[in-house]
């Protein structure tokens, strides 16, 4: 097999954040270290030496010991340029959907899976933006703020998890989605006025969705339901449900009917607290208006 001649400036992305393997994801090491393997013996068969493959597809040499070694994640533009190049039909190709997945660390996996199979999600946030409607600058701003602070590496790790999450958006037929979000929150510029004005925009958008239903609960609320934390629930097709309360059953999944009638009542309340849907998309308008 002949190599391209002019591949041009080779991609080097053994520094990018993001892209390394999480050495405590097991299921995620395996998926790495056999696309690599696989990959590798493609490459030999084909009788290419690694710098030769390397400038074929457009990346460094460095990057393809590390890939094919399991060491690094590759993108899906690597594996698009190896499938053409080693002549594999789509096989290689094939491998992105796996891949991508080890990006993500197992809970969020675990979380993501369960959303793509609800039909009914139920949110109420107390202390943040719900992850499901955070923009990736805000999200980047959110994760970075933690303390001990995250790596590089992971903070993008995990920003791109949870955006990847928001697929739900794009799911036919649509799920209903229901999310309670605090005024403070709403008011806190994370990350920046512009970001903040962003992220307000975001949920203009999603709140005017055929299957939305976005509410403010007002700093002025004189009764409040929520205060025990953050309430999750998901119902799905065949009538099961899981829930979770931050300030209930230890915060851990529930699954008892009678443990989630005690969530969709407190979930419920919250609602009836809350400003209705148009009123919220209102109070929204207004705090962008107030910064122009």
């Amino acid at each position: 097999m002949t190599v391209d001649a002019d591949a041009g400036q080779l991609k080097d992305e053994t520094d990018e954040p993001g892209w390394e393997v999480d050495p405590d994801d097991e299921w995620g090491i395996a998926v790495i270290a056999t696309v690599g393997r696989q990959l590798k013996l493609r490459r030999e068969a084909a009788g290419l030496k690694a710098g030769d493959f390397g400038k074929a597809i457009g990346y460094g040499e460095d990057l393809v010991y590390k890939v094919e070694g399991g060491k690094r994640i590759p993108q899906p533009g690597y594996l698009d340029n190896a499938d053409r190049v080693l002549k594999a039909g789509g096989l290689v190709s094939a491998m992105k959907k796996d891949v991508a997945k080890v990006r993500y660390p197992k809970k969020v996996r675990d979380l993501a899976e369960l959303e793509a199979k609800a039909v009914e999600i139920a949110l109420y946030e107390s202390h943040t933006i719900a992850g499901l409607l955070q923009t990736r600058e805000h999200a980047r701003a959110v994760i970075g703020a933690a303390q001990p602070p995250y790596s590089p590496d992971d903070v993008e790790r995990m920003v791109s998890a949870r955006l990847a999450r928001q697929s739900i958006f794009a799911r036919s037929p649509a799920p209903a989605l229901s999310f309670v979000l605090e005024e403070g929150v709403l008011r806190r510029p994370i990350g920046g006025t512009m970001v903040w004005r962003q992220q307000l925009e975001r949920l203009l958008e999603v709140g005017r969705l055929h299957n939305v239903v976005l509410q403010v609960m007002p700093m002025n609320c004189d009764t409040h339901s929520g205060l025990d934390g953050r309430i999750e629930l998901l119902k799905f097709a065949d009538g099961t449900a899981v829930g979770r309360s931050d300030g209930a059953f230890n915060g851990r999944p529930i699954h008892e009917p009678k443990d989630l009638r005690i969530l969709e009542l407190r979930y419920g309340t919250i609602r009836a607290q809350a400003l209705s849907p148009r009123e919220s998309l209102a109070f929204i308008e207004q705090l962008l208006g107030e910064e122009k």
